[in-house]
């Protein structure tokens, strides 16, 4: 059974982006017939996505650009609250909270990047618009950099928790494709080849759609661990239960810090055998109970060495 949870900010985020992408393309092919806007080069033939964006189509591209980056702001949050709670693996070193924090606020530079390049349109506003749009790939790259760095750390102090290296790994490898291909976007943009920058352009967001999505990866595992909710300060609580060994693995000690390794790898810890727990309990306090005079067990135990009939 699927449960909501924190999850659902990336999926939401990345279905309103992918959809309002779809929309603005599937508008200028099919609807207006690859119109040559006002704001095109005379030798363009691609439409840029924000020339689809200053058209009539305009409230789509505003409304899809703030669901999408409020929503993946609020997935950044809910990552570092869920390892400050210690419902998945919680930063242990200042360095990862550093990094945890320098994710969220790249990403908020971003945000507002992207929101006021979708209001001030490249039709009206063609000189703050290029600054914004420096302003939202500046820092979404830099908080995926950040968070990607973040990952490293814990997937090497966390060796039990594939997830994180996963996670990790898709992150890189958005941050590599997407640094060459910004590259490649602001070269042909700036020496005139609007048609393969325009092509790079609409591949750029496309592919941040994939980055979006990426992060139900880090936030389904809280699902399993909603009875695990412990500020990661308290003295008893994460930081006790998730330290790691001496080998780099969160073993940690007690019984919190095994569950939260099974679930977070995707399995669920089971309880001992009942045969088992009681072997446990009688090889720890070697007491039975005697059966009282009115035939129910009673209160009192006596030690007694195991007989031919004891199991």
């Amino acid at each position: 059974m699927l449960r909501l949870s924190y999850w659902v900010f990336p999926i939401i985020a990345g279905i309103v982006w992918l959809a309002t992408l779809l929309g603005l393309l599937l508008y200028w092919i099919l609807d207006t017939h690859r119109t040559h806007y006002d704001s095109m080069a005379a030798s363009q033939q691609i439409a840029y996505i924000s020339d689809v964006g200053a058209s009539p189509l305009k409230p789509l591209f505003v409304t899809g650009c703030v669901i999408t980056t409020v929503l993946l702001d609020l997935s950044f949050g809910a990552d570092r609250w869920l390892r400050h709670r210690g419902r998945l693996v919680p930063n242990t070193s200042t360095t990862e909270k550093v990094l945890s924090g320098l994710t969220i606020a790249f990403a908020v530079v971003g945000t507002v990047g992207l929101i006021l390049l979708s209001v001030f349109d490249t039709a009206r506003y063609p000189r703050q618009h290029d600054v914004f749009l420096l302003l939202f790939i500046v820092g979404f790259v830099f908080s995926a950099i950040f968070i990607c760095w973040e990952y490293q750390r814990l997937g090497i102090r966390y060796r039990d928790h594939r997830v994180l290296r996963i996670s990790f790994y898709i992150k890189l490898v958005f941050v590599i494709v997407e640094i060459l291909l910004a590259i490649g976007f602001v070269s042909c943009t700036f020496t005139g080849h609007y048609n393969a920058g325009a092509v790079l352009e609409w591949t750029i967001a496309f592919i941040f759609s994939a980055y979006v999505f990426s992060f139900y990866v880090d936030l389904y595992p809280a699902v399993r661990t909603k009875n695990l909710d412990l500020p990661a300060s308290n003295k008893g609580g994460a930081h006790r239960q998730y330290s790691p060994d001496s080998n780099g693995t969160g073993t940690g000690t007690g019984m919190a810090s095994q569950h939260h390794v099974d679930v977070e790898n995707g399995r669920a810890a089971a309880a001992p055998p009942a045969h088992q727990h009681h072997r446990a309990m009688v090889a720890e306090d070697d007491e039975f109970p005697t059966r009282s005079g009115g035939g129910g067990i009673g209160m009192t135990t006596v030690r007694q060495p195991p007989g031919p009939n004891h199991f």
